[in-house]
């Protein structure tokens, strides 16, 4: 990863770590991604050459406020998430002007234009027809797949009939238990990345 792209998502990460959501207070039954600990494993996928910047595809399946598209957009040809609650996903334009404003004063570079935002169900068709129609892309197309925990199963399942072979699902909020999927091996050379995050690749 060149310097200025790393610093880049430094600043973005420290920016949305601030606002990290948790297990306490009003919204404490929702929670999001520590972007300094993905930030860590971003670094070594690259190093491993599963990522290749600018050619991959990517989609956040539950994305909330869109942190994670916006971290990946860095990374990636193309960065799509969805959300199932629309007055999450309204966080995302604010949010985005912040950060665009603290990128800015330190001197590091705006996100790609190529984020694409979908509020719905990531297990409906008829929310993929409209990534379809918007993007170009269909789920065989993607490249990489992210979730937190809450719904990997749900998730597991859609991607085990309709991702690509090769394609790679991120799981992230788990720890020292291993889930298996039906479809997917579980890339154990690589699981957890930073004690919280699991890959497996779609046989």
């Amino acid at each position: 990863m060149d310097e200025s792209t790393k610093n880049s998502l430094k600043t973005l990460a420290r920016f949305f770590d601030a606002r990290q959501v948790g297990d306490v207070g009003p919204l404490g039954f929702r929670r999001s991604t520590n972007l300094c600990n993905l930030l860590a494993c971003a670094e070594r996928l690259m190093a491993e050459n599963i990522i290749s910047p600018g050619r991959n595809t990517f989609m956040d399946l539950g994305c909330a406020d869109g942190r994670v598209s916006l971290f990946f957009s860095y990374l990636m040809r193309i960065s799509v998430g969805v959300e199932l609650d629309e007055w999450t996903l309204d966080e995302y334009d604010p949010l985005l002007g912040e950060l665009l404003e603290a990128l800015e004063a330190a001197g590091m570079a705006p996100p790609n234009k190529n984020v694409h935002l979908f509020h719905g169900d990531a297990t409906d068709d008829a929310v993929h027809d409209r990534i379809v129609h918007e993007t170009g892309l269909d789920l065989v197309d993607f490249d990489f797949f992210y979730t937190y925990l809450i719904m990997h199963e749900e998730f597991a399942h859609m991607l085990a009939e309709k991702a690509k072979k090769g394609a790679v699902y991120m799981v992230y909020g788990l720890h020292k238990i291993m889930p298996r999927y039906p479809g997917f091996r579980l890339m154990e050379e690589f699981s957890p990345m930073e004690g919280v995050l699991a890959l497996y690749e779609k046989t």
